[in-house]
C-alpha cells in the first residue's frame, strides 16, 4: 500500500488520515458560533473566502470539548460532498506513507473511537489507527439515528 497519511494527535492520541482527504492543515484564529448545530460543530470559519464548518474532534469522539477560547487552532481542511470543514486537533505532526492495508483493531476502543476507526495501518513510526473523516464529521449523532 502507498497511501500517504497525516498523523495527526486528538485526545492526546496519535492517529493517521488519509492524506488524499486532506486539502491543507491550517491555524483557524476566528470561529463563529452556530446556533442550533450539532454538539460537534465548534462553528464557521473562513478560509481563502471560502465558508468552513469547523468540526470539534474530541466532542464527535465523545471525548470531551476542545478549548477554543485560547485563539489559535491546528485544523486539516477536508472536502466532503462538495462542503468545505476544518477538523480541530490538537496537532498536526508529519505525512508518512501507510505500509500496510488497515487491519481490523484487536483491542477495546472507545465508542467514539469505535464509531470512526477503518483499522490500523502499519507505517515507519509504529502502528496508527486510520479515522474515517465522513465519520468524524458525521458525529456522534448518527450513530444514534441509526
Amino acid at each position: 500500500m502507498n497511501e500517504l497519511l497525516l498523523i495527526v494527535t486528538v485526545a492526546n492520541e496519535r492517529v493517521a488520515l488519509s492524506a488524499a482527504a486532506v486539502e491543507s492543515v491550517v491555524e483557524l484564529d476566528t470561529l463563529i458560533p452556530v446556533p442550533r448545530a450539532a454538539p460537534h460543530v465548534a462553528g464557521l470559519s473562513a478560509l481563502r473566502s471560502r465558508v468552513m464548518t469547523v468540526i470539534d474532534c474530541m466532542r464527535s469522539l465523545e471525548l470531551g470539548t476542545t478549548d477554543c477560547s485560547d485563539g489559535i487552532r491546528e485544523a486539516a481542511v477536508v472536502e466532503l460532498d462538495g462542503h468545505h470543514y476544518a477538523l480541530i486537533v490538537d496537532l498536526v505532526e508529519d505525512v508518512v506513507e501507510a505500509l500496510s492495508d488497515p487491519t481490523p483493531v484487536r483491542a477495546a476502543m472507545g465508542a467514539g473511537w469505535e464509531r470512526v476507526s477503518q483499522g490500523m495501518v502499519e507505517t515507519e513510526q509504529g502502528p496508527l489507527l486510520l479515522v474515517d473523516v465522513a465519520a468524524l464529521i458525521a458525529g456522534a449523532e448518527t450513530k444514534a439515528a441509526a
